[in-house]
């Protein structure tokens, strides 16, 4: 995976996805800013119980250069299953629904075949890591504080 992904090559992209707030977003929204991403999905329960760590970790980091970013590939019939839950659980963030679940472009771009991933990219969209730490892992605070 790294082979394929390696640190400093240009991240691949999405455009358009629709958001928790009605309208749409595209990764280069986020240019000027470290982005974590986390791909996950509501039926994954390892992914849910990353959300306290995710939350704690967008908390320690709030005034710092960086994004935090959840792409959910839901099957599109979720859509209003995936609003529900960030309204429930209070998810923060910056929440995108992926176009096509699995097969979304983002998705297949990263070889994501397993879910929770998460995913560091720089200020640039380059790719920092591919497969980054969980929030629940504490060398993600590590990397981060190398690079805030």
């Amino acid at each position: 995976l790294m082979a394929k992904l390696p640190k400093g090559t240009p991240s691949p992209l999405f455009t358009n996805y629709r958001n928790a707030n009605g309208s749409q977003s595209s990764l280069t929204d986020f240019l000027g800013k470290y982005v974590y991403i986390d791909v996950w999905a509501t039926w994954c329960g390892p992914c849910i119980a990353e959300i306290p760590a995710l939350d704690e970790l967008q908390d320690h980091y709030k005034d710092k250069n960086i994004s935090f970013l959840s792409v959910s590939i839901d099957q599109e019939k979720d859509y209003q299953k995936w609003l529900d839950m960030i309204k429930e659980k209070n998810l923060g963030g910056n929440q995108v629904f992926a176009d096509n679940a699995w097969q979304s472009e983002f998705a297949q771009a990263y070889l994501i075949d397993g879910i929770p991933r998460f995913i560091l990219l720089d200020p640039q969209n380059k790719i920092v890591s591919a497969d980054a730490p969980r929030p629940s892992d504490p060398t993600i605070r590590k990397m981060l504080d190398e690079l805030l």
